[in-house]
């Protein structure tokens, strides 16, 4: 029940801290040396965070109330609270440096981000730029300066890194630029500067015999039930290995055979069709009793496909796929979980499939802004024609069989 003044007041200290709840997240952390404080906590980003309110009685169960109400419009606003209350504080210390309007405008645009977009672009601000250029009026801040900065990340071997460091730095320049705070954005004048990064390509097995070989080993693997079927239906489906983990039962369409991702989960933020197969709805009926039927969820709470192993009110971890597939024997320089993708385009490329189905297929970047917003279902009659002959053509490898794949004509 919620909190009164007189409550407060009376309880008393006890050997280890302990909380008293208001509600909406609100709780009064009371300390065995009888201090207490406010604390409210919340989720963003899927993510458990927390802000302090102050100490009682400075602050009064009032204030701390309007405090928490304050907070939770800006969390429905699509803002983090922890992250305005930093921006806020630099502004006050001074509107004008470089951290101040890096801050600034991560807040007002990672809501519309993937979140652990957003979170990577804010550890590499934390890390590699603000204990350097962060006091800086940003309007001083010249071309020389930020070069030193970033030949700094390269140094490490990290040049990859520096040159998306230098991408958000031009973000975060032409918003200065467009809000008054600097005329100009000196990344402009670093090009060429940094070396280009080496071109990465993702570990990926694509040799006919080695593929069968490894969906053989999958069907061996003697790991959590849940894992085993993410490796079952990974080459299936070829998502990215986020969407894949974070896949939820609610997505799932036995009826008409696919698994619509929403657009908040995917990279280029558009909804994803993805048809399914005879043999993933085999796989997925396979897993429902486990991870979707009869669960103490809270109502509302995501209903993972692949929960961790340790609770299902979180997805199967970031490495669960990688390191099945290191149990299995596969080094990272042979397969990984991206592999699955690059797997299934040179495949089906080889097989003559058309490009366009294949890249809708893949999700990858729709360079017309316009034709973005409306073709998550382009080709769709195609990909599922695709996908099922996909899944057949791997049956006939891990079988053994002399598979002859069926081809198409772009």
């Amino acid at each position: 029940m919620p909190l009164t003044d007189t409550a407060i007041r009376s309880v008393k200290p006890k050997d280890k801290p302990f909380k008293l709840f208001d509600g909406g997240g609100l709780h009064l952390l009371v300390s065995p040396a009888g201090g207490k404080w406010w604390r409210w906590k919340y989720r963003y980003g899927g993510k458990a965070k927390g802000l302090s309110f102050g100490v009682y009685p400075d602050v009064s169960l009032k204030s701390a109330r309007e405090k928490r109400d304050a907070a939770r419009q800006q969390l429905a606003a699509g803002t983090d609270p922890a992250e305005a209350r930093k921006a806020g504080k630099l502004a006050q210390a001074g509107a004008e440096s470089f951290e101040a309007v890096a801050r600034e405008w991560h807040a007002k645009f990672s809501p519309g981000w993937v979140a652990s977009h957003g979170d990577r672009i804010l550890r590499r601000l934390e890390k590699d730029l603000f204990p350097w250029l962060g006091k800086r009026p940003i309007a001083e801040i010249r071309a020389p300066e930020l070069l030193a900065v970033l030949r700094r990340i390269e140094s490490r071997g990290a040049q990859e890194t520096a040159h998306r460091a230098m991408q958000n730095c031009g973000q975060v320049f032409r918003y200065a630029v467009a809000t008054g705070r600097a005329e100009r954005d000196p990344t402009g004048d670093l090009r060429g500067a940094l070396p280009p990064p080496k071109e990465k390509h993702h570990a990926s097995i694509i040799e006919p015999k080695r593929v069968a070989e490894l969906l053989r080993a999958i069907d061996t693997y003697q790991g959590f039930f849940a894992t085993k079927c993410a490796l079952r239906l990974a080459p299936l489906v070829f998502v990215r290995p986020g969407e894949l983990r974070q896949a939820q039962w609610p997505e799932i369409d036995f009826d008409k055979a696919e698994w619509r991702i929403p657009a908040e989960r995917m990279k280029m933020r558009e909804q994803h069709i993805v048809p399914l197969s005879r043999q993933a709805i085999e796989i997925l009926r396979e897993l429902e009793p486990l991870t979707n039927r009869g669960l103490p969820a809270k109502p509302g709470a995501p209903r993972y496909v692949f929960p961790s192993a340790r609770s299902h009110q979180r997805p199967m971890s970031e490495n669960a796929i990688l390191a099945a597939l290191r149990r299995m024997g596969y080094t990272r320089e042979e397969m990984t979980g991206h592999g699955f993708r690059s797997m299934a385009s040179t495949l089906l490329h080889e097989q003559g499939w058309n490009h366009q189905v294949i890249e809708r297929q893949l999700a990858h970047a729709e360079r017309n802004a316009v034709s973005a917003a409306y073709n998550f279902a382009e080709h769709l009659p195609e990909r599922r024609k695709m996908m099922q002959a996909w899944a057949d053509y791997l049956d006939g490898l891990k079988s053994g069989a002399e598979v002859i794949p069926l081809f198409r004509k772009a």
